[in-house]
């Protein structure tokens, strides 16, 4: 084990479990009341959602509860009705990166064309022919039948959906670690996180926001003992009023070999971690929202109206965990706007997260798939064009971005392969540009741009929201926790590498100086980057102690996070208030329309802001 030093934590105002209160509805906790809510005329019961969930102990605690309300009960395994898993992989690889050991092409199709034809019919007859285990035409307290797995609200004759599910980061900490079982995967199949990433969470998640409005139940059961629960109606009207107000998402952290330690010295964040290196503030496909209170009936509404989340940040009360990409789904336009929606779908395309090596080591230096390669080969309709915005660095700290003018690519090319392939070191300043760390400094990191963040930095990286492309063309000939040198990409890299990101070109176009676009009374309104080859731009509003700045989201999303200052006070027109302290994020939905961000201490406030341009 490798010695780190020791963590010392400072306080901080962070929340790191935001929550918000159920809309319509309560969180109930346990099987027994859930069970004892089920219609008694329900005959065909579909319990779903993803397949990182502990199916095996979900159907045993189920039974149970269930047994004590219904003469007969009978379980079926959905994933029993999978096709042959060489079909399966068939199916969902496609032929560029079949062989491909670290990408793989964004599954299409929907998770139903994973299970055998017929199969799901048959298992939802029951052993002896007839729905709901031969339950007499809707007969009161009945027979029942449960489909239990991913898929099985597909099946024909449902009578009621309940959803089971566990956070996306338990899935990859999972099958990270060998256990866990990919969607359609034979038990016993070792799990890929390259079939989790690219293949299962697409398929899931499709599957998901389509059967959102059939829902009659959604479950938490990162406890599968004691999960809680929402009503579906409750579910829908929660992620509804969201919507229509500013909120955050809950924050997480995780470990690299490259990860320093400001997430867990200045916020607080695992303290038992090897490191804070990566911190998701607001990552759509991942992040999710918390729906209920703190456990003693204390909501996330204080006396005077004001949100701030849970203020503790401990235990987890009663409440639910949500996907944010479920808001977006059942909300679009209240969420996105009108225009944001009809080019982006219901993905919300903008993300913020943290690059943390104060104590850490440089990160890979790498790039991102351009826009043509991104979709005909990745399969994403949009690229992952970057930004970083400076907000800590140390003396002597850099960031590598760009080539330089005189850089030999095809030398560049052959030193790379070589790092890879025999484990040579070379100097990585003979191809790259770099630049002093710049507290403040907002670098641009269009697709194909060689770069990467130095030692002794905390970036927030505003950015597109695809997040697992980064074609690495030098790693420091690092090793992983498994003492194996660490996967670069070099022919992905150089293959999307932009010559036009060189020489003078990088500190002309991409480190960018802030220019005013808004002026008010004690604030004004900087905009530190945008590009016509990206979709976004990034804004920094400044704002005097006791000052407010006037905002209004003009029919397009906000997201704000404060970079400097104690924090401030967000004010919609409708009346909604939200704290947002030091290093939180927050989303601001376009159906806000005008709010007002307050100073609320001592010292100048910054925040930067990101829209779609």
């Amino acid at each position: 084990m490798v010695d780190r030093p020791e963590v010392t934590v400072h306080s901080s105002q962070y929340d790191p479990r935001p929550r918000y209160p159920v809309s319509d509805g309560t969180v109930m906790v346990g099987w027994a009341d859930a069970a004892d809510a089920l219609g008694a005329t329900v005959r065909l019961l579909a319990v779903d959602g993803p397949a990182a969930v502990e199916w095996e102990a979900v159907a045993r605690e189920l039974t149970a509860a269930l047994a004590a309300t219904r003469p007969r009960v009978t379980v079926a395994d959905v994933r029993d009705a999978a096709r042959d898993w060489a079909d399966i992989r068939r199916l969902t690889e496609s032929e560029t990166l079949r062989d491909d050991p670290d990408f793989a092409r964004l599954a299409g199709g929907s998770l139903s064309d994973l299970l055998g034809p017929g199969a799901l019919a048959a298992l939802a007859s029951g052993p002896e022919g007839g729905t709901g285990g031969g339950a007499e035409g809707g007969e009161s307290g009945g027979a029942l039948r449960v489909l239990v797995g991913p898929g099985a609200a597909s099946a024909p004759g449902v009578d009621a959906v309940w959803w089971a599910d566990v956070p996306k980061r338990y899935a990859e900490a999972a099958v990270g670690r060998g256990a866990g079982r990919n969607l359609g995967a034979p038990a016993g199949q070792l799990p890929s996180l390259r079939r989790l990433f690219y293949i299962d969470w697409p398929l899931q998640d499709r599957h998901r926001d389509a059967t959102a409005d059939r829902i009659d139940r959604w479950f938490d059961v990162t406890d599968t003992s004691t999960p809680a629960s929402i009503s579906g109606h409750a579910l829908r009207a929660s992620c509804r009023r969201l919507a229509r107000q500013p909120f955050r998402t809950l924050p997480t952290f995780n470990s690299t070999p490259w990860g320093g330690h400001w997430g867990q010295e200045k916020l607080g964040h695992n303290p038992g971690a090897a490191n804070t290196a990566l911190g998701y503030e607001l990552i759509a496909p991942e992040s999710g929202v918390l729906l209920g209170d703190d456990g003693d009936g204390a909501s996330s509404d204080t006396g005077s109206g004001i949100r701030s989340g849970s203020g503790t940040g401990t235990g987890t009360g009663r409440s639910v965990e949500v996907p944010f990409q479920l808001v977006v789904a059942l909300a679009p336009v209240d969420m996105l706007g009108a225009d944001v929606h009809e080019t982006f779908g219901t993905s919300f395309p903008i993300r913020f997260d943290y690059l943390d090596t104060v104590g850490g080591g440089n990160l890979s230096v790498h790039c991102h798939p351009r826009t043509d390669e991104m979709r005909t080969v990745f399969g994403w309709p949009y690229t992952q064009h970057e930004s970083y915005y400076l907000m800590r660095t140390s003396a002597h700290s850099k960031v590598f971005l760009g080539l330089r003018q005189d850089a030999d690519v095809d030398a560049f090319h052959a030193r790379a392969h070589a790092a890879d392939a025999h484990g040579e070191e070379f100097d990585i300043e003979s191809y790259v540009q770099t630049f002093p760390a710049e507290d403040g400094q907002l670098y641009l990191v269009p697709a194909g741009t060689p770069h990467g963040s130095g030692e002794g930095n905390v970036v927030l990286e505003v950015s597109a929201t695809p997040y697992l492309y980064s074609l690495r063309f030098y790693d420091w000939l690092r090793r992983d926790a498994a003492d194996r040198q660490r996967a670069v990409h070099v022919e992905h890299a150089f293959r999307n590498l932009d010559p036009r990101r060189s020489g003078e070109a990088v500190p002309r176009d991409l480190v960018q100086r802030p220019r005013t676009v808004h002026r008010g009374d004690g604030w004004r309104e900087e905009l530190l980057g945008a590009l016509p080859d990206m979709f976004f731009e990034v804004r920094r509003l400044v704002i005097d102690p006791e000052g407010t700045a006037e905002q209004d989201t003009a029919g397009r999303f906000h997201v704000l996070t404060v970079v400097d200052g104690q924090g401030v006070l967000v004010t919609t027109a409708a009346g909604d208030r939200h704290f947002v302290h030091y290093a939180e994020t927050l989303a601001v939905p376009a159906s806000v329309t005008a709010y007002r961000v307050q100073n609320q201490g001592p010292d100048l406030a910054r925040l930067v802001k990101a829209q779609v341009a």
